[in-house]
């Protein structure tokens, strides 16, 4: 592996040290809106080969929140790629399983992603194209997403951890590019290309 190579992933790890080191020093006192809830990391996605989040609660009952991350494609897989991006997400249910956790069956939301780096822009130079003749972004992809997920009480899985809860989820999105792709050639893509599939956990502290 290359130096260069290895620069992504100080940056993923040293992402996850800074909010595990800021959760705990909010043990005793009360939480800094700034300090994230939660951390998250995941596998693919549309955001990353892998990507590490800050994940901040919205409300007091904790259904809805924001993720702003920072993901990583090597070029073996189609990179060098550094995105950076914020999600949404709200969970209208909730089902307790028990004392151990819950399930959370559908958690509809909406992520913006940026694609980093002189190979793209946010606009298409119109000195090279007519005006509008490409409408999208190369570096801004808009989603519409939902996913599942399976919340474990980590105090009464792991008593002797500080940890609130660990969830594993799995997430679908699009975006708008796709979308439109998808209702212009119906005959020749299917909704199985056009949404891309992620996999993750979400450590709350």
């Amino acid at each position: 592996m290359k130096i260069s190579d290895t620069k992504p992933l100080y940056t993923l790890l040293t992402l996850l040290f800074i909010g595990f080191s800021a959760a705990k020093a909010q043990d005793t006192t009360k939480r800094h809106w700034l300090v994230p809830s939660s951390v998250v990391i995941q596998h693919a996605g549309s955001i990353g080969y892998f990507s590490v989040s800050a994940g901040y609660y919205l409300n007091k009952s904790h259904n809805m929140s924001l993720d702003l991350g920072y993901g990583y494609v090597p070029a073996k897989f189609g990179g060098d790629l550094n995105i950076v991006s914020g999600k949404f997400i709200w969970r209208p249910f909730s089902f307790d399983v028990k004392d151990w956790g819950s399930i959370r069956p559908f958690n509809p939301g909406f992520m913006l992603s940026y694609h980093a780096g002189s190979d793209f822009d946010s606009s298409w130079d119109d000195d090279e194209y007519p005006e509008g003749y490409y409408w999208w972004s190369t570096a801004i992809r808009p989603h519409i997403l939902f996913g599942t997920e399976i919340v474990l009480n980590a105090k009464k899985i792991f008593p002797k951890t500080k940890l609130k809860s660990l969830t594993l989820y799995s997430e679908f999105n699009t975006n708008e590019l796709y979308a439109v792709s998808y209702f212009q050639n119906r005959h020749d893509l299917t909704l199985r290309k056009i949404f891309k599939l992620g996999l993750g956990a979400r450590i709350a502290f």
